[in-house]
Parts: structure tokens; sequence; C-alpha cells
């Protein structure tokens, strides 16, 4: 099963960075995050990826090409190449890099790589998030359930401590929980290819008309995850992220 990774958003909110290089290149430990989230997936025996870029391309195209085993094929707009992280054997990735646009959304990107799906189901996610979601439990969510998509459903951690009172006696001390009380999009799915009929063009955003209508038709199932999760939408996202990685305590390599 080949993994979607959406990478051409402009990354407004990490602007620190993504002036000068793409959200999924921004680094955890020095290492871009689309790499890590790679190494996520590929712990689980998925292998091969289509990078769907956009804003600053040439600096994904460059990064990879230069890192490369082997190019597979080049052109314009696709490159396909042998790719692999840490130089073990049993790691070698293949990638496939097309660029879908720099002001396509996220619905239409999806729908550009259509092409490159050549199985029934495939694998989403996002170039700046991470996870230590178990993606085979995830797969076998999605094939007993038998619906067109599934989401990994997460609890965020709330961005200040939370503290419960009596009186004005504190009684219990959280420093950031996660969310006890709904869920939101994890950004992990897995997805039958009838998904792409509900894309029209590159003007749609994969969260808004697909999902809904998915919704629906009661075609879309969640898999919930109650442990770590965590974006890279800030500049206090990367922080959290590095200060995991400098401390070795690193949830998604576990």
């Amino acid at each position: 099963m080949k993994v979607l990774i959406l990478a051409g958003g402009f990354g407004t909110r990490l602007s620190e960075y993504t002036h000068e290089i793409p959200k999924p290149m921004v680094t955890v430990g020095k290492i871009p995050i689309i790499v890590h989230i790679m190494n996520r997936y590929s712990m689980y025996g998925y292998k091969e990826f289509i990078i769907a870029t956009g804003y600053k391309s040439e600096v994904i195209n460059n990064y990879f090409t230069k890192n490369a085993e082997s190019i597979i094929s080049k052109n314009k707009d696709i490159i396909k190449l042998k790719y692999n992280p840490n130089k073990k054997s049993e790691n070698q990735l293949i990638l496939t890099i097309i660029y879908t646009g720099e002001k396509t959304m996220t619905g239409g990107r999806v729908k550009r790589v259509e092409e490159y799906i050549n199985e029934n189901e495939f694998m989403m996610t996002y170039g700046d998030g991470i996870s230590d979601v178990n993606i085979n439990l995830l797969v076998e969510h999605h094939k007993k359930n038998k619906k067109l998509a599934t989401l990994c459903a997460v609890r965020p951690p709330v961005r200040f401590g939370e503290l419960e009172l009596q009186g004005d006696l504190i009684t219990n001390f959280a420093e950031k929980p996660r969310l006890q009380k709904g869920w939101i999009n994890g950004g992990f799915f897995v997805l039958n290819k009838e998904i792409f009929k509900f894309i029209k063009g590159d003007d749609i955003m994969f969260e808004r008309e697909p999902l809904e209508k998915l919704v629906e038709l009661n075609q879309l199932i969640a898999f919930k995850h109650e442990n770590f999760w965590q974006c890279m939408d800030t500049k206090r996202d990367k922080d959290i992220l590095e200060e995991m990685w400098i401390s070795k305590n690193i949830p998604w390599l576990k």
C-alpha cells in the first residue's frame, strides 16, 4: 500500500522557517520532519511514498535527489528515486515526488496523484505532523469496517496546564494535559480509491467537501488514538519536538 504525503502548503504560521523552506523540510534533530514521518511508516513495512509538492518544491526535490541512492526517472514535474534515510539495506524507500501546483488546495493535491495510485487502497498524511500511532492497527481498523475512508482521531495537548479546585484549594495539577473531551483530525488516513470521485478540482479542500460528503454517506470511520501526536504548525510546536529529541524521549521512534 502506497503512502501519499501532502507537502505543498505555505506554512505561514511557521514563517520563522518557511520563508526559506517548505514546512515538511523543517527539521527535528537536524532531520526534516517529512523523513521522520516516512520512517514511522517504514517501521511497519510501508516503503513506497508519493510526495505531493507545491510551495518551494525545489527544496524538497534538491534534498532527496542529493541524498538518493539512485534516480529512477526524472522530468520537469515528477522525480522517482530510491532513498535510504539511515543507509540500512532493509530500509530502502521508493519516492515519487510530484509537483501539484503552488496554490492547489489539499483535495486538489490528492486528485492530482490519482493516476499514480494503482491499488484499491492507499494511505495519506500531512507533511507536518508526527505520532506514535500503530500503522498496522490503523490499516486493520480500516479493512474491518469496510468504509471508504478511515481517519485517525486524536486528543491534542492543551496549550496551558489545568488546575482542579475545591474553593481555593488545588486538588489536582496537570501540566499541559491532553484534552479529555472531543477529538480532532490527526492526519493519518487510510483511503479507498473511490475517494477521488468526490474531488472536483484544484480548489477543493480535502477536509471540507470530500470528508463532509463521506460523513453524509456514513463512509468515514474514526480510529481513536489516545497516545502521542504532535503537529508542527508553529515555532512552539517545533520547540516541543526538539526538546523531545534532545532528551531522547522520542515517542515516534518507539
